[in-house]
């Protein structure tokens, strides 16, 4: 009987097997084996950034395999990917960063004509995942955008601030202006601009934001504590 279950298992362990979005080698996993170890030699040993603008919490350096994770999640219509990026995150969360207990969990949006042109919005499945991970509420629809912008990467730190003015509002999930404090979901974190954006927007309803949690941050935000 044992036997069998073991062969039924390895049966149904052939059937869901898919390609790994990285190197197309077989896996039963979102990643395969060797992915899974670089993108964990990706993990940042310091997770407490020093910022201006926002605490900012990170589990990994955008560079090398992260960021073509992120990228192939973003463009290649990956949304598993997201899967893995919050649980790491999460996990992270719960070893290393400072008691919040009572925060809820908000991603940062995107606006709606880009998340229909994508399917989904990455910092919503990676807060989800995330949520799962650590049991801390998720709040999906805290903050709505409501002015499109241009992509950030090509723009200056000046210009990305620009281009995010105004670009929030509070979301259907906070309408009735609830005392809570909110901790941000996003997959990067560069200049802060977007975060700056975000706190400025939720701060003004009376809603606390005591920091931001991003997959990655760019070489040149990762400053530790």
């Amino acid at each position: 009987m044992q036997q069998l279950i073991k062969n039924l298992e390895s049966l149904l362990n052939l059937f869901l097997k898919s390609n790994c979005p990285l190197c197309q080698r077989p896996t039963s996993q979102e990643f395969c084996q060797d992915c899974t170890r670089q993108l964990q030699k990706c993990h940042l040993r310091d997770h407490n950034l020093k910022q201006k603008s926002v605490p900012v919490f990170a589990w990994g350096t955008y560079g090398g395999i992260l960021k073509s994770a992120i990228t192939t999640m973003k463009y290649a219509n990956q949304p598993q990917i997201a899967r893995p990026l919050g649980r790491w995150l999460g996990e992270a969360w719960l070893l290393h960063s400072p008691v919040h207990n009572k925060v809820v969990v908000v991603p940062i949006p995107l606006h709606p004509d880009r998340q229909k042109n994508r399917g989904y919005n990455q910092a919503a499945l990676i807060a989800q995942s995330f949520c799962e991970t650590t049991g801390l509420k998720l709040k999906q629809n805290g903050l709505a955008r409501v002015r499109a912008t241009e992509a950030q990467h090509s723009l200056s730190a000046s210009k990305r601030a620009k281009n995010l003015a105004e670009a929030f509002e509070i979301g259907k999930d906070f309408r009735s202006h609830p005392k809570v404090s909110v901790l941000l979901i996003d997959d990067i974190y560069t200049t802060g601009a977007t975060a700056m954006s975000a706190m400025q927007t939720l701060n003004q309803a009376g809603i606390k934001v005591v920091g931001l949690a991003a997959t990655a941050v760019t070489s040149k935000s990762s400053n530790p504590i």
